[in-house]
């Protein structure tokens, strides 16, 4: 996945309300009020719309199908395959056959040809996707006739057909290009329910409905999302009819909520429980967060509750490690509350002593740093003065600092960062990249540098193993020794809000990622709406 996808949560950058980013309703770019087009809030943009480039990897895609989708339950169903794969060798090979009569956008048919084009240049070295690591147990993959896909793995995956989500990208059109800079980037086409009609950087992207679409014409004829990054003019733009919907933070969104929490003023409010996870990044290579009684005192003196409580009034939950408490994985019994008296024992035991302003030096070494987050993203503004506030009364001096991700991106391996991620579907799919020292410093992989054998043991055997308890025993390790040895403070799990105009039927919500916007929410299936009777 691409920087800026990986690192698009609620806010990127500040923006200002300025012409080309703040039409007036009825401009052609606002919520028209009509049930065949809908006009959405978003706070980032990726860089790329190419799958080759890690665009729409988990699914969701609207322009792009994978071989298989989730349902509303999270359950794999078919899409360009006819059916779930036969697996074979003993979970060594998957193979797929592809539906009858599916078109690309620009007229020309699937062939199993495509998907394999599609893999192996996501395998490829070269190709600059920092997902690759996702597809490690892949060894090959052939077509088997037009209409057949045979994977082989290097190793049984026990999650690997959640992998092929992935979307499929035309052999014919992108085949030609350079996958890292070629115009497949910014102009793509695909099996998906709408194609791209317009995209300006920066303002909004534009998709109509695709009239070759296998699985039906969309209801909504005309999707519009509008990259409105500052929290407060997006809830602006939606009061004013300007939007017909948004993502926004908790607060902003009970503006809009009657006593019932429901619906008001011909607006619905959505909450979707997600694995979106904010975390403190405390990378290694820094001589202050690199100390080992730094990052333990950290999670002891951090007010998890409170943060869930105030920050997200209560659309969220404490986050004692990268699993949310209600996920099946999750190590029960490491949940811990704030202790700041064994946070200053922690410290009092490493040498850490607290000096005439309270803040403690070890060494000549004053336990300070630097706690980097995107800005105009309030909801990460909050976590960061709170967690600076909590490490102060244990003597660590946290200074809270906003930049862009183009300040904050070069200073990851030194500097802590307000960060997020979280991923559905298998602990494999979020924890390897977020963790496993081979990834350190890959793009926005395992950014604090993180390194910890054990760890890494953990995450080899869970993705290695098809043997359930060996896999449960592997994650319930790795989960106990981030308590014992943390690379990161994890704060909460958010629950992603979103406001729209209930003008349509059919909208539901999934178990959320990290990444989500213009895939993930409400309109994750959008081409199933129905104008409201």
């Amino acid at each position: 996945m691409t920087s800026r996808w990986i690192r698009g949560t609620v806010v990127a950058a500040a923006m200002a309300c300025g012409a080309a980013a703040c039409s007036a309703p009825g401009d052609g770019s606002g919520g028209g009020g009509s049930a065949d087009s809908v006009v959405i809030g978003v706070a980032s943009e990726p860089d790329t719309l190419s799958p080759l480039l890690g665009y729409g990897k988990d699914g969701n895609s609207k322009i792009f199908d994978g071989l298989l989708a989730r349902d509303a339950d999270l359950k794999l169903r078919p899409a360009l395959a006819k059916a779930l794969p036969e697996v074979g060798d003993d979970g060594l090979t998957y193979t797929y056959t592809l539906r009858d009569g599916v078109e690309f956008s620009d007229g020309e048919p699937l062939t199993a040809a495509d998907v394999v084009f599609t893999y192996e240049t996501v395998l490829d070295e070269r190709t600059n996707n920092t997902s690759r690591s996702e597809l490690d147990a892949v060894k090959e993959v052939r077509a088997d006739g037009a209409d057949k896909v045979v994977f082989t793995l290097k190793y049984p995956y026990a999650p690997f057909a959640g992998r092929t989500v992935l979307p499929i990208v035309p052999e014919h059109v992108a085949g030609d290009q350079d996958p890292n800079t070629g115009s497949f980037n910014t102009e793509p086409i695909g099996t998906g329910p709408y194609v791209l009609a317009a995209w300006s950087k920066g303002e909004k992207l534009t998709f109509k409905a695709n009239p070759r679409y296998w699985g039906g014409a969309p209801k909504v004829k005309t999707v519009t999302m509008a990259v409105v990054e500052d929290d407060d003019v997006r809830a602006t733009r939606l009061r004013s009819g300007d939007l017909d919907g948004a993502i926004l933070p908790p607060n902003l969104a009970a503006a809009h909520k009657n006593n019932s929490g429901e619906k008001s003023r011909g607006v619905r409010t959505y909450e979707a429980r997600s694995y979106d996870f904010r975390t403190v990044t405390l990378p290694t290579g820094n001589e202050v967060t690199g100390d080992r009684a730094i990052r333990r005192a950290l999670d002891a003196a951090v007010d998890r509750e409170a943060m869930a409580a105030k920050i997200l009034d209560g659309a969220g939950r404490p986050a004692y490690g990268p699993l949310p408490v209600d996920d099946p994985w999750f190590a029960k019994g490491i949940e811990r509350p704030q202790d700041l008296d064994r946070a200053k024992a922690i410290l009092d035991r490493a040498g850490w002593r607290a000096a005439a302003d309270g803040v403690r030096t070890k060494n000549g070494l004053r336990a300070a740093f630097t706690l980097f987050y995107p800005s105009g993203d309030k909801v990460r503004q909050d976590h960061a003065l709170a967690y600076a506030s909590d490490a102060r009364k244990a003597g660590i001096d946290v200074t809270a600092e906003s930049a862009t991700w183009e300040v904050i991106e070069p200073r990851m391996k030194d500097d802590a960062v307000l960060a997020g991620g979280g991923s559905t579907g298998d602990p494999d799919f979020g924890l390897y990249t977020l963790l496993h020292s081979s990834l350190a410093g890959n793009g926005f992989n395992n950014m604090g540098h993180y390194d910890n054998p054990a760890v890494d043991k953990a995450l080899d055997t869970g993705r290695r193993s098809q043997d359930e308890t060996t896999r449960r025993t592997a994650y319930d390790t790795l989960q106990r020794e981030l308590v014992k040895d943390p690379g990161s403070t994890f704060l909460t799990h958010i629950d992603h809000v979103y406001v729209l105009a209930d003008r349509w039927q059919g909208l539901t919500t999934q178990l959320e990622p990290h990444e989500h916007g213009f895939a993930s929410g409400p309109w994750w299936n959008i081409e199933d709406w129905r104008p409201a009777q």
